[in-house]
Parts: C-alpha cells; structure tokens; sequence
C-alpha cells in the first residue's frame, strides 16, 4: 500500500495512540494537523463519500464546539450536506479525528480492527 494521510490533533491522546499503532505497523504516511491545516469542505464532501458513513460520523461529538453550537440540533433540523461541509471546514476541532485517508477509503476515528482491515 502507498502512503496515507494522516489527519491529526497531535494533543489527542486517540490520535497519539493511532499514530504509534501506524508506526508499530510500517504504514507510511503524511502527518496533517487538523487545526494548523484544516480540511477544506470539498476535501471533506469528498471524504464523506469515500468513507461510506453517515456524515454526522465526520462530527466530532464530544467536542465544546460541536455542544456549543448545539451541531446536533442543526444536525436534526435537516442542515443540507454542502452546509455540514462548509460548517466542519471552519474549525478542525469540529471535525472527528483521527482521519485516514486512503486512495480508495477513509477510517474516521481510531479503531483497531477497521485500520488492520484497510490498511495491513
């Protein structure tokens, strides 16, 4: 497999634990830092569809943003996908992490058994 991109916030410990379990592994990969280089909302659309998830599942839910913009509430009212887009592309913080992105695939989240599947 070739290189993957690595979408992190390096102070995540999930994110730390992903990224020694890539390097335990010999996945190479290009670090991105969600903040310093947030995804674009093309970017993300694009992401959406390659991960084959909900779009909600690219919201990081526990984050103070996601509950002080009350997302969910705006999530349940019906906000279009080309909104969720642009909503997520203003903030890295918003958007769930850490990302994986494959040319064919992304992993949403750090969970053993998809990242061995996908990329081992």
């Amino acid at each position: 497999m070739g290189k993957v991109l690595f979408v992190e916030y390096p102070k995540c410990s999930t994110c730390k634990k992903a990224k020694a379990w890539l390097d335990a592994h010999g996945v190479t990969y290009l670090d991105r830092h969600i903040v310093e280089d947030n995804p674009t909302a093309a970017e993300l659309a694009e992401w959406h569809v390659r991960s084959g998830l909900p779009l909600r599942r690219l919201f990081n839910t526990s984050g103070m943003l996601y509950r002080e913009r009350n997302i969910k509430a705006l999530l349940d009212d019906g906000m279009d996908d080309a909104d969720a887009y642009a909503l997520l592309a203003e903030d890295g913080m918003m958007v769930k992490r850490p990302l994986v992105v494959g040319e064919d695939f992304v992993l949403v989240g750090f969970k053993e058994a998809e990242w061995e599947e996908a990329l081992l």
